[in-house]
């Protein structure tokens, strides 16, 4: 079976190549992958090449596909699965595997198996890992977010907090309490935002800051005060470039109590001195956003730490049970991932998209495999559909659904430029 891909040789070597899977064997099964979306860790280990921890040494000789955050449909289904799946079955696949305490990983590790490529075999481990998971979406697209999506659910989950004179911890963020979101006007903070006004556990004050009024705009006309309120949640979005002293401003909006749950979602270590000194009693700092830097450091106040039992968590990436929990939310139409996607294009510019994802801005930047089209902005469309009647009618398609990209959008798009 050929398949068309794009492999990692080395540090910001990446090759779209065409070339063929080994045949699949009665442990595994061959899969046809449909979508896939560009993240920023991908970035990290195209940067970073094998000195990458999930990387291996060798990569220039056993290139590894990229992207993890895919969907895709079974072909076939080796022996040992054909009860558990089976042909056509959608599905998506939770990355961080920890087969056997290896950090190999779908997308960093392997050289049959990424989310950008035409077809896959799936390996043993993953379905051994129960990380295949059956997807029942709409669309394809929706199924790359998932990913995403699960890893700010399992932020949430590993917040805790305390009682005094217990040492029980008490997981999850504290319901009705402050909660602070420094630097969560981009797409990561933007899916939190969309899970924990719709999640069976919300705060009762959330604050949301940015640096950017139209950004901050934007997501106040998607997630609105309006929907948050008929939610339980009073919802704040505040703009920390245009105060002198946010400090003091944000302090004041949680009513001089400072917050119960702060999660910083920039590597900046002024934002997490920030989100430190903002903490009220038993408050869980959440450091998010992974740095590239190694020896990353901020200060921490110790003398909270001893008497107002401050404490600080970080999580990397969800697990199978939040993919889960974000596809069924999807499924119910509790969250929205079309809220995530600005980019949309194909197989032909990942290479270059992913070298250049941070110079990039915007949200998701979501792929389609077999579809042949530069990395393209929604907001674009108008303006190319001018020249080019395909632009013209997905331009029509998004402003149908809010300027958002939708299952109706993502139908024309394989149809006309794939034929699927």
């Amino acid at each position: 079976m050929k398949t068309k891909a794009v492999r990692l040789y080395g540090e910001m070597d990446l090759r779209l190549e065409e070339f063929d899977l080994p045949e699949m064997k009665d442990d595994e099964i061959l899969a046809r992958v449909m979508s896939d979306s560009l993240c920023t860790s991908t970035y990290k280990a195209v940067k970073q090449g094998s000195a990458h921890k999930r990387v291996h040494e060798d990569v220039a000789d056993h290139p590894a596909i990229v992207g993890h955050e895919f969907c895709g449909e079974i072909v076939k289904v080796g022996a040992k699965w054909a009860n558990e799946f089976k042909t056509g079955d959608r599905f998506i696949i939770q990355p961080a595997l920890n087969y056997k305490g290896s950090l190999d990983a779908p997308g960093y590790s392997y050289e049959t198996i990424g989310g950008d490529a035409t077809y896959v075999v799936i390996p043993n481990e993953v379905m051994e890992m129960k990380c295949l998971i059956p997807f029942e979406g709409s669309g394809f697209f929706e199924g790359s977010m998932t990913e995403p999506y699960s890893c700010v659910i399992g932020t949430f989950h590993a917040m805790y907090h305390t009682e005094y004179g217990s040492y029980v911890h008490q997981m999850g963020i504290r319901k009705g309490g402050n909660m602070l979101m420094l630097a969560g006007n981009g797409p990561m903070g933007q899916a939190a935002i969309d899970y924990i006004l719709h999640c069976d556990r919300r705060p009762g004050l959330l604050v949301v800051t940015g640096r950017r009024q139209e950004q901050l705009d934007r997501l106040a006309q998607l997630l609105t005060t309006e929907d948050a309120a008929a939610n339980g949640v009073s919802l704040h979005y505040f703009n920390t470039a245009t105060c002198e002293d946010a400090k003091a401003e944000l302090l004041a909006l949680s009513g001089g109590k400072g917050y119960d749950d702060v999660l910083v979602f920039t590597p900046v270590a002024s934002m997490v001195e920030l989100g430190d000194d903002l903490l009220g009693k038993d408050g869980c700092l959440n450091f998010f956003s992974g740095p590239s830097d190694k020896d990353f450091k901020a200060q921490l106040n110790f003398y909270n730490v001893h008497y107002a039992f401050t404490h600080i968590v970080g999580t990397s990436g969800g697990n199978t049970d939040d993919m889960k929990e974000a596809a069924a939310m999807m499924k119910e139409g509790k969250i929205n991932p079309a809220l995530l996607v600005t980019h949309v294009g194909g197989l032909n510019d990942v290479a270059d998209a992913t070298k250049h994802l941070p110079e990039i801005r915007g949200g998701k930047k979501l792929i389609y495999p077999w579809v042949d089209m530069p990395l393209t902005a929604i907001a674009d469309f108008e303006k190319l559909g001018k020249e080019d009647p395909f632009y013209a009618e997905l331009d029509v398609i998004c402003k149908k659904h809010n300027g958002l990209w939708s299952v109706e959008a993502e139908r024309y798009l394989l149809k006309t430029k794939a034929g699927l």
